[in-house]
């Protein structure tokens, strides 16, 4: 896409990191992936994209910074409180300005061909969130565990790709800041439109796409689910388990 800024999400939830500890590190996007810190196989990943300007957002520069390549199309944000709100002020501050994609550091095993498939699939929307249907990760994963998004025709991930193309978007991303602290628990998103909708999610009488089409037609806004044919999209390093998976991939071992 013309124009397209990508933004990287870097930053620390408060405390100890249980997973960075576990490798010795303070950042979990610093912690070795097959050797090499997984912000900057994600930068990597981006910068051999289709993308414009890079801009990573953390509140660590410094460090980040050390293991990136020193690529001109590389540049930093402060991330604020919360991952929403922060998205919402560089937005509106023209630091990452529409239109825009998002990913995160943690996505160890994201590849160009997957961010081109998800941009294909957001043309035309003002919002777009990439998902991943639990057959297409179990086709390679059979053991994964994952949070399921149950709904009619289908169980699905998330995959931590998203789009913004426009103003119209800021009231979806304020939306996603007022329940992120359930960003695990998409019925509480849902049930923010109303008792009709909550109630056909939960008896699964309606599709994930639908579902999220309606509500961001209250908010006046395009929003759609961009359904991903790769695996590896659902994948990102929370928990030791995710780590040896990535690492497993990477070297040929799964």
């Amino acid at each position: 896409m013309a124009g397209l800024t990508a933004l990287l999400l870097a930053g620390r939830r408060p405390g100890v990191d249980a997973l960075a500890a576990t490798r010795g590190q303070t950042l979990k996007a610093l912690i070795p992936v097959a050797g090499t810190p997984m912000v900057a196989r994600v930068v990597s990943t981006l910068l051999a994209s289709e993308v414009g300007p890079i801009r990573v957002m953390t509140q660590d520069v410094e460090p980040i910074a050390a293991v990136l390549p020193p690529d001109p199309r590389i540049g930093f944000l402060r991330s604020g409180a919360g991952i929403a709100r922060s998205i919402a002020a560089a937005l509106k501050s023209g630091e990452a300005p529409f239109p825009l994609f998002v990913t995160t550091a943690d996505h160890a095993l994201l590849r160009p061909e997957t961010i081109a498939e998800f941009l294909r699939g957001a043309e035309g929307a003002d919002v777009a969130v990439g998902v991943v249907e639990r057959a297409v990760v179990q086709s390679r994963f059979p053991q994964s565990k994952r949070t399921w998004l149950r709904f009619r025709k289908g169980d699905w991930t998330g995959a931590n790709l998203f789009y913004f193309a426009s103003a119209s978007a800021l009231p979806v991303i304020e939306t996603w800041a007022s329940v992120e602290q359930d960003r695990k628990k998409g019925w509480k998103l849902i049930a923010r439109f109303g008792p009709m909708l909550l109630l056909r999610a939960l008896t699964r009488t309606i599709t994930l796409h639908d579902a999220v089409a309606k509500a961001g037609r209250r908010m006046g806004a395009n929003v759609r689910m961009v359904g991903l044919g790769d695996p590896l999209a659902a994948v990102d390093v929370d928990k030791v388990s995710d780590l040896e998976l990535a690492e497993a991939v990477l070297e040929g071992r799964a």
